[in-house]
């Protein structure tokens, strides 16, 4: 009895030392060397563009993906589909306070807040805070190497962006813009 109690205890201290020395590392994301691109859909037709990174981190625990936080530079949306007048017109609407008021709300940002799997494929659910106004969203994440990747959609609505929404305005036909929009990102750490 008295050996089991030794042998308890002795495992009892090799855990907690071995914790003890498990760390979480943060990794940051180099944001030249990262992309993050969006694409809206509406009823006839898409628009596509880039959104720059300001700032970024994952953090890991040996391998394993623990927690990353991030900020987006609003005031880069930048529509890539088109160029001259329009792209001009879209760019400078997109960044009205129709859309994300970049002005007021310079920055978007994302918190993760639970990770869940292993061996480089992810859950995450965190928190996305965009014109001040900040909802869950849960997505995939991939890492391999020094890269993590990633799709989302995203609907703006549930952040106060309403414009052309068919949901919130009756009759708007073939002027409809959907709710929801997409983001793919590729990161480099």
């Amino acid at each position: 009895m008295k050996t089991n109690i030794l042998k308890t205890a002795f495992a009892l201290l090799f855990a907690i030392t071995l914790a003890s020395f498990t760390t979480l590392k943060d990794k940051a994301v180099k944001v030249a060397d990262s992309e993050i691109t969006w694409k809206g859909h509406k009823v006839t037709g898409e628009h596509s563009g880039t959104i720059t990174l300001k700032e970024g981190k994952l953090t890991f625990e040996g391998d394993e993906l623990k927690g990353g936080s991030f900020v987006m530079d609003m005031t880069t949306i930048n529509t890539t589909d088109m160029e001259g007048e329009y792209k001009q017109k879209l760019d400078g609407h997109l960044k009205a306070d129709d859309f994300f008021g970049v002005e007021k709300f310079p920055t978007a940002s994302l918190k993760f807040t639970k990770v869940e799997g292993a061996g480089g494929t992810y859950k995450v659910t965190a928190d996305l805070t965009i014109k001040g106004i900040t909802n869950p969203v849960t997505f995939d994440l991939a890492v391999a190497g020094n890269t993590a990747t990633s799709a989302l959609k995203i609907d703006r609505t549930k952040y106060g962006i309403k414009y052309g929404s068919a949901t919130f305005f009756d009759g708007i036909k073939d002027k409809a813009i959907y709710d929801e929009f997409d983001l793919n990102v590729n990161l480099k750490f």
